[in-house]
């Protein structure tokens, strides 16, 4: 028998030994004295081992080992310590599932945050107090942000910004004498039933465990039951009603034609009035009162329209041969490299929001387009360093596609060299060059997930962000906003507040001067990066040496007074994604004399099968709306921070993508860029 084989028989032998205990350990609580006897009998005789009973003495001390310091650590206020033993000992799916839970949770966190205040109301230290508020913060920005919705709550998410709280009057009963015993009640309560040791015997126990999983499925698929046969009688209730109201118009009618035999003539205020009738449960008011059912046709028009057969499924395009595809983007001419880039875009952006644009791109992916995960030495992605402008600036524009996904971001984050690959193209190429404002588009894209925040931080993007935008004239307004958005994602960090920390006083004079640009647009950004790094204690100081605050209150009292209610602190995010038609902008690759391009380049010469795999995703859950007199607190974009309802108005027509609206804006300071307008023409025309 080999090594491996022995090691498998003794997990086995300790398995069974194990489970065999917990068997006598059953027998032994519910009293089957004779069952046990035999079982105990019968093990001895096959050579079988017992394990031992595992009793609960060492637990019960333990318990009250850790009950006892929790309460100690919440009468000494010491938070690190009471939190420590809190997040070991407390169950996730308690803490995260159990709204009791959750709320004392948060009266725990004010309780420490408020603590130096209640022993010391006036002398106390203001250095341990900021430290304690930093450390709430964090947690409304993480955990504690699940209650932001909450009435109950959502005075607190303010707590941090108040000077002084002792004297607030949202916060009066936090510092009454008998708040603080109540809360310990509610922790002592709450401790002796979470922590209590359970006497059951373990194969109770493992029973319970399972038929609790299985019962909260049932009750899942039980609710969802629920709420469909609610839906179901509703449709059919209302399907009742309308059938009931045919039937009376339907009989009016029949008597107006009976009656039309006769020669008797029906006046066109009858037939709008038994029009509105058959339309008011399908139409608004507004729209019946506007509409004039006396017209001949009219009626008979809306109700052809109401029962018309509804559009066919948009066609999927062709599969592709994508690994000759992928051999000719590394080995190609520059200029069949170009037009591919261009190509693959083109079917990106230009196809149908929906189905066949996410499966284009869940093809791109399962080919794995830009080889995340090849192991050759030279690249999809290598084009980046392409001594051809035009292959640089396509394979930005396709990158940046591929960012404006969210699953697209969730591939590009996969591949190792590509940040590497964005920072070397944005510190090397011109200002006004099209490539490195690709490239910083889609590096703030990315900038929504943590992970290449992380990286980024790490390659110093914050410190090249705020030289960028301290030349601001000489950026245009788009570039200008995405660095600034940019920026504040990055400064939502700890880490990245920390790298501002470092040059605060320049990050500062930074951002002050970017409140007083012409550009109103970026003052999301500006703000919210703001707020974000001045919770660090060394930054804030330097904010008191330079009058920061006094510059804000100007800039509130002349530009903007919405923002004199930012003290609020309210999280909230809107995401979405977007594919700007600037991606596709000014097109300076055009296709010769019978020269193939776009989808007929790839179809013709590319054309695979079955590699457009589609997917099925999940419907995402809407995001709140932030108020426009809040500071941003969570990453977003500049093209999901627009009124997207504006951009859906300005469509261009079917199968285009939605304008944003740097189609019209403004040319850059030398004046000598076309508009995106223009471009977009002459690119889909191209």
């Amino acid at each position: 028998m080999s090594s491996k084989e022995a090691a498998n028989m003794g997990d086995i032998s300790a398995n069974e030994t194990d489970l065999l205990g917990m068997i006598k350990e059953y027998l032994k609580f519910e009293e089957f004295e004779e069952t046990l006897h035999s079982f105990e009998k019968e093990c001895k005789s096959k050579g079988r081992l017992l394990s031992k009973p595992r009793g609960n003495t060492l637990k019960d001390s333990k318990t009250r080992v850790i009950q006892k310091d929790l309460l100690s650590s919440f009468d000494d206020g010491d938070h690190r310590v009471f939190f420590e033993l809190w997040t070991e000992n407390i169950p996730h799916r308690v803490k995260d599932t159990d709204a009791e839970a959750q709320g004392l949770e948060f009266y725990l966190y004010i309780h420490f945050t408020i603590y130096p205040l209640r022993r010391h109301p006036v002398g106390h230290d203001r250095a341990e107090f900021e430290e304690r508020v930093s450390f709430f913060r964090q947690y409304l920005e993480t955990r504690g942000g699940a209650l932001s919705q909450t009435t109950e709550f959502l005075p607190y998410y303010a707590l941090p910004f108040v000077p002084n709280p002792t004297v607030h009057p949202s916060f009066k009963e936090l510092f009454q004498d008998s708040w603080m015993p109540k809360l310990r009640d509610k922790l002592e309560q709450f401790l002796s039933v979470i922590l209590k040791p359970s006497n059951s015997p373990r194969l109770m126990t493992l029973y319970k465990v399972d038929n609790n999983q299985a019962t909260q499925q049932l009750q899942l698929q039980l609710a969802e039951s629920d709420r469909r046969i609610t839906s179901y009688v509703r449709k059919f209730n209302k399907m009742q009603a309308d059938y009931h109201n045919l039937i009376g118009i339907t009989a009016e009618l029949v008597d107006s034609l009976e009656a039309t035999v006769s020669g008797k003539m029906i006046s066109p205020e009858y037939l709008q009035n038994v029009c509105v009738r058959l339309f008011s449960s399908q139409m608004r008011q507004s729209v019946m009162q506007s509409t004039d059912f006396t017209r001949p046709g009219t009626a008979s028009s809306m109700l052809r329209a109401s029962i018309a057969p509804q559009p066919k499924d948009v066609p999927m395009l062709p599969s592709l041969d994508y690994e000759k595809l992928k051999k000719d983007l590394i080995e190609g001419s520059e200029r069949l490299q170009s037009l591919l880039l261009q190509a693959m875009r083109w079917r990106l952006t230009r196809s149908l929001p929906g189905e066949q644009r996410d499966t284009v791109l869940q093809a791109y992916i399962s080919n794995d387009l830009l080889e995340c995960y090849s192991t050759k030495e030279k690249t999809v992605l290598h084009l980046m360093r392409s001594t051809n402008e035009i292959v640089r600036q396509y394979m930005a524009r396709l990158i940046n596609a591929f960012a404006s996904l969210a699953e697209g971001r969730v591939y590009l984050s996969q591949i190792p060299i590509l940040l590497k690959h964005l920072t070397e193209t944005l510190r090397k190429e011109e200002k006004e060059s099209l490539t490195r404002e690709n490239v910083l588009v889609a590096l703030q894209k990315l900038s929504l997930r943590r992970s290449q925040q992380t990286a980024m931080i790490a390659d110093d993007l914050i410190g090249w962000l705020v030289d960028e935008l301290q030349d601001s004239d000489c950026l245009s307004d788009y570039n200008l906003e995405y660095s600034a958005a940019l920026l504040m994602n990055l400064c939502l960090r700890t880490k990245g507040k920390r790298k501002c920390a470092e040059n605060a006083k320049h990050v500062l004079k930074v951002l002050t001067d970017l409140l007083g640009h012409e550009n109103h647009e970026i003052w999301p950004y500006v703000n919210g990066a703001l707020y974000s790094i001045l919770c660090i204690p060394s930054v804030r100081q330097e904010a008191r040496e330079m009058s920061v605050e006094e510059i804000l209150r100007c800039y509130i009292k002349e530009e903007n007074p919405n923002l004199n209610r930012q003290i609020e602190f309210i999280i909230k995010q809107l995401n979405s994604d977007l594919m700007e038609i600037d991606i596709d902008k000014e097109e300076v690759l055009q296709p010769q004399h019978r020269e193939l391009s776009g989808e007929s380049l790839l179809t013709t010469e590319y054309l695979g099968i079955m590699t457009n795999m589609t997917k099925v995703k999940r419907k995402p859950t809407p995001l709140p709306q932030p108020a426009a007199d809040e500071p941003l607190q969570r990453p977003v974009t500049p093209s999901s921070h627009r009124n997207i309802d504006t951009e859906y108005r300005q469509k261009s027509g079917e199968g285009s993508l939605p304008h944003s609206r740097y189609n019209s804006r403004p040319p850059t300071r030398s004046g000598s860029r076309p508009s995106t307008t223009d471009s977009l023409r002459q690119s889909i025309g191209g």
